[in-house]
């Protein structure tokens, strides 16, 4: 295999990012900086051949040309939280009483001060036009490359996406579904709702962005810089954010910010950091 170079962690973990970003250390003064437009995008989709289907919630803040994101769990997010954000600085929303909020600001303060560049360690890796279920299957196939693990490894998966898990088992990989919905996956496994539960068993992580929105994201980082395990985060909320802790828990990122694939059928673009390629 061969490694991808990316510059040395910025942070040793996601509380000293944000104590750095309010100290104006990796930007600009966040007091300066003003939330213009924020938005919500809600979506339910079940993939032609697929027996089961998702939703999905996520808010949105756009500073200058970048937005930042994050996601929720539908009809979680207050019918006002929208209008708050909108001509906020940073700093504000930086202490918002809303986690949701809080990512989002952050997210999009850092993918407008560090942007998915080369400079900053981004490769870019292009998405194809095509159906939705295409373009899952792409986008799960860029993930798992970054995944430095033996085959009849076992992953355990945070945050379940079914392309993903197929992606997995074709690479010869054992895996652990863990999401806080439960349920079953596509092959009728069952889904373990306590991720931290299963960490004992696992040879490395793969885990969605989402665990920065719903706090379970500190614990996954811990465990795999405790015990050397590779954590590779498959990011559409805090694109910008993960790669920062790359070299402190975090393996490897793959960065989507939006519009996300599931938005539109043309090509696309995600950026992956870190990680290993085969």
């Amino acid at each position: 295999m061969t490694g991808i170079t990316a510059p040395p962690a910025t942070v040793s973990s996601y509380a000293e990012l944000l104590q750095r970003v309010r100290g104006g250390d990796l930007g600009p003064d966040p007091r300066t900086q003003r939330i213009s437009v924020a938005f919500t995008t809600r979506q339910s989709v079940r993939h032609d051949g697929r027996g089961g289907g998702y939703r999905n919630e996520v808010l949105s803040l756009r500073l200058a040309e970048a937005t930042g994101s994050c996601a929720v769990e539908p009809g979680e997010l207050p019918a006002d939280a929208v209008e708050d954000c909108v001509g906020a600085d940073v700093a504000r929303l930086l202490d918002h009483d809303l986690t949701a909020v809080r990512v989002a600001a952050l997210d999009a303060y850092l993918s407008h001060a560090l942007p998915h560049q080369p400079a900053q360690g981004a490769r870019d890796y292009p998405l194809p036009a095509g159906t939705s279920l295409e373009k899952s299957r792409a986008r799960a196939r860029a993930v798992v490359e970054l995944l430095d693990v033996r085959r009849g490894g076992t992953v355990l998966v945070v945050g379940v996406v079914n392309s993903l898990l197929e992606a997995l088992r074709a690479r010869g990989l054992r895996y652990i579904p863990c999401d806080l919905k439960g349920g079953t996956t596509e092959w009728g496994e069952p889904v373990r709702r306590d991720a931290p539960a299963e960490l004992d068993r696992c040879d490395a992580l793969l885990a969605s962005g989402m665990t920065l929105g719903n706090g379970s994201f500190e614990p996954l980082r811990e465990h795999a810089l405790r015990h050397g395990k590779p954590l590779v985060m498959f990011a559409q909320t805090g694109s910008a954010v993960l790669p920062r802790l790359i070299g402190a828990g975090v393996s490897a990122v793959c960065a989507e910010p939006y519009p996300f694939f599931w938005l539109h059928g043309g090509p696309g673009t995600v950026h992956r950091y870190g990680g290993a390629l085969s």
